[in-house]
Protein backbone atom coordinates (compact mmCIF):
# COMPACT_ATOMS: atom_id res chain seq x y z
CA UNK A 1 0.00 0.00 0.00
CA UNK A 2 1.75 3.18 -1.04
CA UNK A 3 0.24 6.94 -0.24
CA UNK A 4 0.75 9.96 -1.25
CA UNK A 5 -0.42 13.64 -1.37
CA UNK A 6 0.18 16.75 -3.65
CA UNK A 7 -1.16 20.49 -2.92
CA UNK A 8 -3.69 22.48 -5.05
CA UNK A 9 -3.83 26.23 -4.63
CA UNK A 10 -6.62 27.79 -4.50
CA UNK A 11 -7.02 31.88 -4.70
CA UNK A 12 -10.59 34.24 -4.61
CA UNK A 13 -9.87 38.15 -5.81
CA UNK A 14 -11.28 40.79 -3.72
CA UNK A 15 -13.55 43.21 -5.13
CA UNK A 16 -12.16 46.31 -2.56
CA UNK A 17 -8.61 45.81 -3.55
CA UNK A 18 -6.26 43.68 -4.77
CA UNK A 19 -5.53 41.08 -2.75
CA UNK A 20 -5.69 37.64 -3.19
CA UNK A 21 -6.46 34.63 -0.82
CA UNK A 22 -4.53 31.59 -1.11
CA UNK A 23 -4.48 28.03 0.54
CA UNK A 24 -3.21 24.76 0.46
CA UNK A 25 -5.44 22.13 0.05
CA UNK A 26 -4.44 18.10 1.07
CA UNK A 27 -5.48 15.66 -1.34
CA UNK A 28 -4.64 12.27 -0.38
CA UNK A 29 -3.89 9.31 -3.06
CA UNK A 30 -3.99 5.51 -1.82
CA UNK A 31 -2.36 3.06 -4.23
CA UNK A 32 -5.12 -0.13 -3.53
CA UNK A 33 -3.29 -1.85 -5.83
CA UNK A 34 -1.18 -5.28 -4.94
CA UNK A 35 2.00 -5.82 -5.89
CA UNK A 36 2.43 -8.18 -9.00
CA UNK A 37 5.36 -10.44 -7.79
CA UNK A 38 6.56 -14.20 -8.47
CA UNK A 39 5.60 -15.66 -4.85
CA UNK A 40 1.92 -13.79 -4.91
CA UNK A 41 -0.49 -15.23 -3.45
CA UNK A 42 -2.42 -16.54 -6.62
CA UNK A 43 -6.38 -18.57 -6.80
CA UNK A 44 -5.62 -21.97 -6.72
CA UNK A 45 -5.72 -23.18 -10.05
CA UNK A 46 -4.83 -20.22 -12.22
CA UNK A 47 -1.76 -19.67 -13.62
CA UNK A 48 1.41 -18.90 -11.91
CA UNK A 49 2.67 -15.65 -12.24
CA UNK A 50 6.16 -15.42 -14.55
CA UNK A 51 8.11 -12.61 -14.72
CA UNK A 52 11.02 -13.40 -16.20
CA UNK A 53 13.61 -10.88 -16.56
CA UNK A 54 15.94 -10.93 -20.00
CA UNK A 55 17.99 -8.56 -21.38
CA UNK A 56 20.03 -8.10 -24.81
CA UNK A 57 23.17 -6.47 -26.10
CA UNK A 58 21.95 -2.97 -28.01
CA UNK A 59 22.58 -3.25 -32.16
CA UNK A 60 25.73 -1.03 -32.00
CA UNK A 61 27.38 -2.75 -28.89
CA UNK A 62 27.25 0.30 -26.16
CA UNK A 63 24.33 -1.03 -23.62
CA UNK A 64 22.35 -3.53 -22.67
CA UNK A 65 18.52 -3.55 -23.09
CA UNK A 66 16.37 -4.69 -20.07
CA UNK A 67 12.68 -6.09 -20.65
CA UNK A 68 10.48 -8.97 -19.05
CA UNK A 69 8.84 -11.45 -19.88
CA UNK A 70 5.01 -11.58 -18.31
CA UNK A 71 2.96 -14.36 -17.87
CA UNK A 72 -0.29 -14.76 -15.71
CA UNK A 73 -3.91 -15.58 -15.71
CA UNK A 74 -6.49 -12.56 -16.24
CA UNK A 75 -7.47 -12.69 -12.45
CA UNK A 76 -4.12 -11.97 -11.13
CA UNK A 77 -3.89 -10.36 -7.90
CA UNK A 78 -6.16 -6.57 -8.33
CA UNK A 79 -8.90 -7.22 -10.77
CA UNK A 80 -11.49 -6.35 -12.37
CA UNK A 81 -14.64 -9.17 -13.27
CA UNK A 82 -16.62 -9.02 -16.09
CA UNK A 83 -19.75 -10.79 -16.77
CA UNK A 84 -17.95 -13.16 -19.61
CA UNK A 85 -16.07 -14.34 -16.46
CA UNK A 86 -19.20 -16.70 -14.95
CA UNK A 87 -21.59 -16.29 -17.85
CA UNK A 88 -21.65 -17.68 -21.56
CA UNK A 89 -23.24 -15.20 -22.79
CA UNK A 90 -22.06 -12.25 -21.00
CA UNK A 91 -20.66 -8.90 -21.95
CA UNK A 92 -16.59 -8.48 -22.21
CA UNK A 93 -14.67 -6.20 -20.28
CA UNK A 94 -13.57 -4.25 -23.23
CA UNK A 95 -17.75 -3.69 -24.00
CA UNK A 96 -17.98 -1.65 -20.62
CA UNK A 97 -17.53 2.25 -20.67
CA UNK A 98 -14.50 3.18 -18.46
CA UNK A 99 -17.16 5.65 -16.77
CA UNK A 100 -18.31 2.93 -14.45
CA UNK A 101 -14.91 2.56 -12.76
CA UNK A 102 -13.89 6.50 -12.64
CA UNK A 103 -16.15 8.14 -10.55
CA UNK A 104 -17.41 8.48 -6.58
CA UNK A 105 -16.91 5.71 -4.32
CA UNK A 106 -17.56 4.90 -1.04
CA UNK A 107 -15.13 2.92 1.43
CA UNK A 108 -17.70 0.97 4.61
CA UNK A 109 -15.77 -0.69 7.00
CA UNK A 110 -16.85 -4.26 8.21
CA UNK A 111 -13.89 -5.65 11.01
CA UNK A 112 -14.60 -8.84 12.45
CA UNK A 113 -16.89 -10.91 10.73
CA UNK A 114 -16.41 -13.96 8.34
CA UNK A 115 -19.53 -13.23 5.96
CA UNK A 116 -20.81 -9.74 5.03
CA UNK A 117 -24.69 -10.11 5.19
CA UNK A 118 -27.50 -7.86 4.15
CA UNK A 119 -27.80 -7.08 8.12
CA UNK A 120 -24.19 -5.66 8.02
CA UNK A 121 -24.95 -3.29 5.45
CA UNK A 122 -28.37 -1.99 6.50
CA UNK A 123 -26.88 0.34 9.06
CA UNK A 124 -24.72 2.17 6.36
CA UNK A 125 -25.88 5.38 4.80
CA UNK A 126 -26.64 4.04 1.00
CA UNK A 127 -27.69 8.14 -0.26
CA UNK A 128 -26.15 8.21 -3.82
CA UNK A 129 -23.45 5.34 -3.60
CA UNK A 130 -22.63 3.50 -6.59
CA UNK A 131 -19.81 1.94 -6.60
CA UNK A 132 -18.78 0.31 -3.17
CA UNK A 133 -15.34 -1.01 -1.66
CA UNK A 134 -15.99 -3.05 1.09
CA UNK A 135 -12.31 -3.10 3.45
CA UNK A 136 -12.68 -6.14 5.84
CA UNK A 137 -9.79 -7.93 7.94
CA UNK A 138 -8.74 -9.62 4.68
CA UNK A 139 -6.78 -6.46 4.01
CA UNK A 140 -4.23 -7.80 6.90
CA UNK A 141 -3.17 -11.40 4.97
CA UNK A 142 -1.65 -9.75 1.62
CA UNK A 143 1.95 -9.23 3.60
CA UNK A 144 2.90 -13.02 3.77
CA UNK A 145 2.43 -14.20 0.45
CA UNK A 146 0.37 -17.01 1.52
CA UNK A 147 -3.22 -17.73 0.25
CA UNK A 148 -5.92 -17.44 3.12
CA UNK A 149 -8.72 -19.52 2.45
CA UNK A 150 -10.66 -18.11 5.40
CA UNK A 151 -11.32 -14.73 3.50
CA UNK A 152 -14.43 -12.45 4.15
CA UNK A 153 -17.07 -12.72 1.46
CA UNK A 154 -19.90 -11.70 0.35
CA UNK A 155 -23.50 -13.77 1.33
CA UNK A 156 -25.96 -13.80 -1.34
CA UNK A 157 -28.60 -11.69 0.60
CA UNK A 158 -25.69 -9.23 1.22
CA UNK A 159 -25.32 -8.76 -3.01
CA UNK A 160 -28.83 -8.99 -3.35
CA UNK A 161 -29.50 -6.19 -0.95
CA UNK A 162 -26.82 -3.85 -3.18
CA UNK A 163 -28.59 -4.78 -6.63
CA UNK A 164 -31.38 -3.11 -4.42
CA UNK A 165 -29.47 -0.34 -3.50
CA UNK A 166 -28.41 0.35 -7.40
CA UNK A 167 -24.82 -0.47 -7.33
CA UNK A 168 -22.93 -0.20 -10.36
CA UNK A 169 -19.79 -1.53 -8.91
CA UNK A 170 -18.35 -3.82 -6.02
CA UNK A 171 -15.60 -4.39 -4.39
CA UNK A 172 -13.71 -6.24 -1.91
CA UNK A 173 -10.31 -6.72 -0.52
CA UNK A 174 -9.48 -10.48 -1.65
CA UNK A 175 -8.88 -12.62 -4.74
CA UNK A 176 -13.03 -13.49 -4.51
CA UNK A 177 -16.19 -11.84 -3.83
CA UNK A 178 -17.65 -15.21 -3.23
CA UNK A 179 -17.06 -17.93 -0.50
CA UNK A 180 -13.75 -19.95 -1.05
CA UNK A 181 -14.59 -23.36 -2.36
CA UNK A 182 -18.57 -21.80 -3.70
CA UNK A 183 -19.31 -24.04 -6.68
CA UNK A 184 -22.13 -21.89 -6.74
CA UNK A 185 -20.35 -18.22 -6.78
CA UNK A 186 -24.04 -16.74 -5.77
CA UNK A 187 -22.85 -13.01 -5.66
CA UNK A 188 -20.91 -13.16 -8.89
CA UNK A 189 -24.09 -14.83 -10.78
CA UNK A 190 -26.36 -11.77 -8.48
CA UNK A 191 -23.79 -8.99 -10.05
CA UNK A 192 -22.60 -10.18 -13.41
CA UNK A 193 -26.06 -11.31 -14.70
CA UNK A 194 -26.80 -7.28 -14.02
CA UNK A 195 -23.76 -6.11 -15.42
CA UNK A 196 -22.73 -5.03 -12.19
CA UNK A 197 -18.53 -4.93 -12.31
CA UNK A 198 -16.47 -6.70 -9.59
CA UNK A 199 -13.37 -5.23 -8.45
CA UNK A 200 -11.23 -7.92 -6.50
CA UNK A 201 -8.19 -8.55 -4.37
CA UNK A 202 -7.95 -4.61 -3.45
CA UNK A 203 -5.63 -3.75 -0.50
CA UNK A 204 -7.60 -1.42 1.22
CA UNK A 205 -5.30 -1.48 5.00
CA UNK A 206 -4.33 2.11 5.00
CA UNK A 207 -7.44 3.43 3.47
CA UNK A 208 -10.27 4.86 6.21
CA UNK A 209 -13.41 4.50 5.77
CA UNK A 210 -15.24 7.28 3.98
CA UNK A 211 -15.75 8.60 0.42
CA UNK A 212 -12.94 8.83 -2.22
CA UNK A 213 -12.65 8.97 -5.94
CA UNK A 214 -12.11 5.80 -7.97
CA UNK A 215 -9.70 5.74 -10.71
CA UNK A 216 -9.86 1.24 -11.65
CA UNK A 217 -8.16 0.94 -14.71
CA UNK A 218 -7.85 -2.57 -16.27
CA UNK A 219 -5.21 -3.61 -19.37
CA UNK A 220 -6.82 -2.98 -22.11
CA UNK A 221 -7.25 -6.67 -23.25
CA UNK A 222 -9.65 -7.68 -25.84
CA UNK A 223 -12.69 -9.76 -25.37
CA UNK A 224 -11.34 -10.40 -22.05
CA UNK A 225 -13.50 -12.35 -18.86
CA UNK A 226 -11.67 -9.57 -16.46
CA UNK A 227 -8.28 -8.00 -15.99
CA UNK A 228 -5.61 -6.90 -14.14
CA UNK A 229 -6.29 -3.02 -13.17
CA UNK A 230 -4.44 -0.38 -11.44
CA UNK A 231 -6.35 1.26 -8.65
CA UNK A 232 -6.12 4.46 -7.00
CA UNK A 233 -8.28 6.44 -4.31
CA UNK A 234 -8.19 10.09 -4.07
CA UNK A 235 -9.83 12.14 -1.24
Amino acid sequence: MKKGFIHTFCGQGNARDSTRLVYAVKIMIYDVTVPITNTMPIWPGDPPVELVPMSHESRNKTHIVNLTAIAMGSHTGTHIDAPFHMIKSGKRLHEFSLEILVGKATVFEVPGVRSIRRADLEGFDWTSVERVLFKTDNSAHWWDGKFYEEFVYLDAGGAEFLVERGVRLVGIDYLSIDKFRSDAHPAHFIFLTKNILILEGLNLSAVPGGQYTLYALPLKLEDADGAPARVILVN
